[in-house]
């Protein structure tokens, strides 16, 4: 299966024009899964539009799932009076070629740092149906201003990864003859987990360490896949080229990396979209 992740920036270039038709292009018709963070709905700075709903428009073949870290009141009064209740949003989207059996939106950690800009961060998490079995997939963003938050989200998604399996799916248990069981059986809540995203992290940092350490028992799939670990930088920043997106994988799949690619072609955001493939 081919997966991509992609911070795309609300669709902002690097010639500063917001253009999701541009963002879509670049993802292309060819993935499986497609990982977007930075997808928001009804700010002035992307033109008061609903992306989620113009993203799932540009992907037709595709279900989605969006999960918003950032929530807050963006309702109106209608010329007739009559109010129209909105959400402005910011937050991660999913969207897959097969059903996405369950989803859930976990909030991570948060700090208020004082006049440094904090944003409540999220990990959307989906079950996903593959041709063999399925799997966890995980669309995130972490916090770009603060190491110890990073640190205390990281922690987070390690008990959530955890966990999870122990927890079972969405809604589990023998409900024959009650209203859950007429729809469908309990979904699946897997081990096997891939975790794509803006992680805002360099290799070098201590995050990086605990996302990777036997604690966590999670492997980067840039190093899976055989690639240079001094190259892959996903974003430019004042320092220079750095990779702070990633891709990190459970060890059931750890050793079914065929592949994974920077596109450094794309001008759709200020990050370059990740491309992953999987055995599955």
């Amino acid at each position: 299966m081919r997966f991509v992740s992609y911070n795309i920036q609300y669709g902002t270039g690097k010639d500063g024009r917001v253009d999701l038709p541009r963002i879509a292009a670049e993802v292309g018709p060819e993935p499986d899964v497609i990982a977007l963070q930075e997808v928001e709905r009804y700010f002035s700075a992307s033109g008061m539009t609903d992306q989620v709903a113009e993203i799932a428009a540009l992907f037709p073949q595709y279900r989605w799932v969006y999960g918003p870290g950032v929530d807050l009141d963006a309702s109106l009064r209608g010329g007739d009076g009559r109010l129209i209740s909105r959400r402005r949003q910011f937050g991660n989207m999913l969207l897959s070629r097969t059903p996405i059996l369950s989803s859930r939106n976990h909030l991570l950690p948060k700090r208020d740092l004082g006049r440094v800009l904090s944003l409540q961060r999220a990990a959307l998490e989906c079950v996903i149906a593959t041709p063999k079995e399925p799997i966890r997939v995980y669309c995130l963003h972490l916090a770009h201003a603060s190491a110890e938050e990073r640190l205390l989200q990281i922690a987070r998604l390690l008990e959530l990864l955890r966990e999870a399996p122990e927890a079972g799916g969405v809604w589990s248990g023998d409900a024959d003859g009650m209203k859950w069981s007429l729809d469908a059986s309990p979904p699946p809540m897997p081990r096997p987990a891939v975790i794509l995203g803006d992680f805002n992290l360099a290799p070098d940092s201590a995050e990086y360490a605990l996302l990777t350490g036997a604690e966590a028992d999670l492997s980067d799939a840039w190093l899976a896949a055989g690639n240079d670990p001094a190259e892959g930088a996903t974003c430019n920043e004042d320092e220079g080229p750095v990779r702070i997106d990633y891709g990190f994988l459970t060890p059931e799949l750890a050793g079914r990396v065929r592949g994974m690619r920077v596109d450094r072609a794309a001008q759709g955001s200020d990050h370059q979209p990740l491309h992953l493939e999987i055995e599955l």
